[in-house]
């Protein structure tokens, strides 16, 4: 474990902030962000696994905490685990906020709130008004009035913890442009720097398309994609993907033997990470298995099964 630089309670509360709508960043920004890609685009190397799979605290430690708070984040980090994974998706005004569902109903009290307005999605919401639901109260009393964080908000969390991200970009056929929105906030608060490029943060999507948007506007960043393609199908995933990330329901040995020889877009070796992997028997098999991380809402439980070193581990390990 290590000592928590403390996040203000400002910090926990949903801000909102004006957004660029997407295409319209003046030529100067485009000039500066070409350039900053290729800057890191060398040195995104990224780790590569020594040892141990990396343990990936799902949605933040969840076992423990609401989903996809800051409050999950934070006790992922008293944990002691670096890598966080977080969903991300856009409101009615644009905000980008950290949350898994599609809908608000599952994880807020948006029904109470705003019983008129079904089916509750957050698409229909605007930032203003998803920041003051309570995001906590479903998991339990004692996390009354947790709220949802914005995406600026949680970005911020995660640097102070000293922690990295495995960032998943949620739902994007319903949120066109989310991909240039997403990129746009990890510039504003500092995550596109040659730092957080190579060893600090990884996109993923379950949808191809979006992730490779991703890769044609920042060819340097690590991605990922989730699913379990056919292993005849992996090489056309290599061109522009550096990881494959199968459900634990559909994981085999072979398909990660097949995945680790073929180099992704960065001329490394294709990865995988499997999910979301809960006791100590799952893990120790995905380990067997040669995964190279792992995906967990008891990120304590699967460190302690691999016998991996979730913070020293992570310096040389890549998702």
């Amino acid at each position: 474990m290590y000592a928590r630089p403390s996040v203000t309670t400002a910090a926990a509360l949903l801000g909102v902030t004006a957004l660029m709508l997407p295409g319209s960043a003046p030529a100067s920004v485009g000039a500066a962000m070409a350039a900053e890609s290729a800057e890191s685009a060398e040195a995104a190397s990224g780790p590569s696994r020594l040892g141990a799979p990396l343990v990936i605290a799902h949605r933040g430690a969840s076992a423990y905490a609401p989903e996809n708070t800051l409050a999950a984040v934070d006790h992922a980090a008293d944990l002691g685990i670096e890598w966080v994974e977080n969903d991300v998706q856009r409101t009615k005004d644009g905000e980008l906020v950290v949350i898994h569902d599609a809908g608000l109903r599952r994880t807020t009290d948006v029904e109470e709130v705003f019983p008129d307005r079904a089916p509750w999605n957050v698409k229909d919401f605007t930032a203003a008004e998803i920041a003051g639901l309570d995001a906590g109260s479903w998991f339990g009393a004692r996390w009354a009035g947790t709220r949802v964080p914005t995406l600026g908000t949680y970005l911020k969390t995660v640097e102070a913890n000293r922690q990295s991200l495995l960032l998943e970009i949620k739902g994007p056929e319903l949120y066109p442009g989310i991909e240039q929105d997403i990129l746009r906030v990890l510039r504003q608060e500092g995550w596109l720097d040659p730092v957080h490029v190579r060893s600090k943060l990884v996109v993923q999507s379950f949808s191809a398309d979006s992730i490779r948007a991703v890769h044609r506007l920042r060819p340097d960043l690590t991605t990922g994609f989730l699913g379990t393609p056919r292993t005849a199908d992996l090489p056309s995933y290599a061109a522009f993907t550096d990881q494959v990330n199968p459900d634990v329901e559909t994981l085999s040995g072979e398909f990660v033997a097949a995945a680790h020889r073929l180099k992704g877009p960065h001329g490394k070796q294709l990865h995988v990470s499997t999910w979301t992997v809960d006791d100590a028997a799952g893990a120790v098999r995905a380990d067997e298995l040669g995964v190279d991380g792992i995906i967990t809402n008891n990120p304590d439980v699967v460190r302690d099964a691999v016998g991996a070193d979730a913070r020293a581990g992570a310096v040389g390990s890549r998702l």
